[in-house]
């Protein structure tokens, strides 16, 4: 179904795999597009969870610059609105959605990575925006990414155009977890069953919600957060958390 991508399910788990290796999974307008038809595809069914990976030597390396070099403005628009979607898509599933990343994640593989709920990184990953040191500056694969690290540190990713190693991401907050390459996947299902235990509606409408009030005025927030949290406490699973909490009893979450 899908020319360059893999897509499997694993029990209650999706796993998205970008499959362009002698590419290094670098993202065309065809490869962004089944992206996202996945990630839609995935968002609507009944799983819990979604890993996404990348097949070959590297994560990603971004924008295909083969398909973006034959572009107008016009189309170069066109391919960042598309892959602008993309992003917003894995963000507003209701399904966790954890990064796989192995070798670089560049510019829009970097974005990928900033854009997914959770990251685990391999010690062999490297972080960058190497626009900084080109001719093309990352200004949307900056966007997720300041979200995630900060100003000062975006800065220097985005102006210096360095590889950041895993390590450095940890610290910075691009991703959650770094372990040996042997264990990534261990530590992707590892992190992922804990992230989709409880409630799945509570879960779907807590991550709605934590993206709808991230980076808005703390009163805004609040009031955002006030009216979901408060009509959430009327959700099935909301009231049978509580009930097992009272009994002192396992919960039986409903669907």
């Amino acid at each position: 179904m899908y020319e360059h991508l893999l897509m499997s399910r694993d029990g209650d788990t999706v796993t998205i795999t970008m499959n362009r290796p002698e590419r290094r999974n670098s993202l065309s307008a065809d490869h962004l597009a089944e992206l996202l038809v996945a990630f839609r595809a995935a968002g609507t069914s009944d799983a819990t969870g979604v890993v996404l990976a990348g097949a070959g030597p590297v994560f990603s390396a971004g924008h295909d610059f083969g398909d973006v070099a034959k572009r107008d403005l016009m189309g170069v628009r066109e391919l960042l609105t598309l892959c602008t979607d993309l992003m917003k898509t894995m963000q507003s599933i209701p399904q966790v959605v954890v990064a796989r990343v192995h070798g670089l994640a560049t510019a829009a593989g970097c974005q990928l990575v900033a854009s997914c709920d959770l990251a685990v990184a391999a010690e062999s990953a490297g972080f960058a925006l190497p626009g900084g040191k080109g001719g093309w500056f990352c200004h949307t694969p900056a966007v997720p990414v300041a979200r995630a690290i900060g100003r000062k540190r975006l800065m220097e990713m985005a102006l210096t155009g360095d590889v950041v190693d895993a390590a450095t991401a940890l610290d910075w907050g691009l991703v959650n977890r770094v372990v040996p390459d042997d264990q990534l996947d261990d530590a992707v299902g590892d992190l992922l069953s804990r992230a989709t235990r409880g409630s799945r509606a509570s879960k779907s409408m807590g991550k709605v919600t934590l993206y709808a009030q991230l980076d808005r005025p703390e009163a805004d927030a609040y009031a955002i957060a006030l009216e979901v949290m408060a009509a959430a406490s009327q959700l099935p699973g909301a009231r049978e958390g509580m009930a097992a909490f009272l009994e002192k009893r396992k919960p039986s979450w409903p669907d």
